[in-house]
């Protein structure tokens, strides 16, 4: 019986070596946590709370300079071609008043102060367009009109137009004074295309 009993005690003794129990790994505490933030020197990476370099400042600043660059051509581009379609509203308006104000006169709308002899029909300023003239028949106390206001000049940034009238040559920037048979921008600028805007 003797004998048994120490063979199953060393067995039991052979199997408590065998079953070893791993050694218990030291936990992440707060505190270290805080030890390994607020450490200067670190395994890896930089302290984001120091500045940029030289280098990655030219770098923005280069970036920057080319993103500028691309954008004021952009922006300007895109300023003239709203000023072109203001001009092209402008000039459309005007037109209009006057084809509008040979209609009336044409048809005998018109009293004799709207109506003389060299105008042909169209009006002797571009202001009467705006001032009306007296009609004719049961229109004769009333003014019709034909523009609320002159447009203004996107380009020169007022309401004075170059004016030909119908004696006039088309491509002419002298006015005769007979009548405004047609408006041009008195702007010096030129489309794109290398148009003046004078010719519109």
């Amino acid at each position: 019986m003797t004998g048994l009993s120490e063979r199953s005690a060393r067995a039991a003794g052979r199997g408590a070596k065998d079953r070893r129990i791993p050694p218990v790994q030291p936990r992440f505490g707060s505190h270290d946590l805080r030890v390994f933030l607020q450490s200067p020197r670190r395994p890896f990476g930089r302290d984001p709370r120091s500045g940029m370099t030289l280098v990655e400042l030219i770098v923005a600043c280069t970036i920057l300079m080319v993103l500028t660059s691309m954008a004021v051509p952009l922006a300007r581009s895109n300023v003239r071609r709203i000023q072109e379609h203001d001009l092209n509203v402008a000039l459309r308006e005007i037109r209009g008043a006057i084809d509008k104000y040979k209609d009336a006169a044409d048809s005998g709308k018109l009293g004799p102060d709207g109506v003389g002899i060299d105008t042909f029909g169209y009006p002797k300023t571009l202001e009467s367009l705006v001032e009306g003239v007296k009609g004719t028949g049961q229109a004769a106390d009333t003014k019709l009109k034909f523009l609320r206001r002159i447009p203004l000049d996107p380009f020169t940034r007022t309401r004075e137009w170059g004016l030909r009238s119908m004696q006039d040559d088309p491509k002419s920037n002298g006015w005769g004074g007979q009548n405004v048979f047609d408006v041009y921008s008195k702007s010096d600028a030129k489309a794109a295309d290398g148009t003046p805007y004078a010719e519109w």
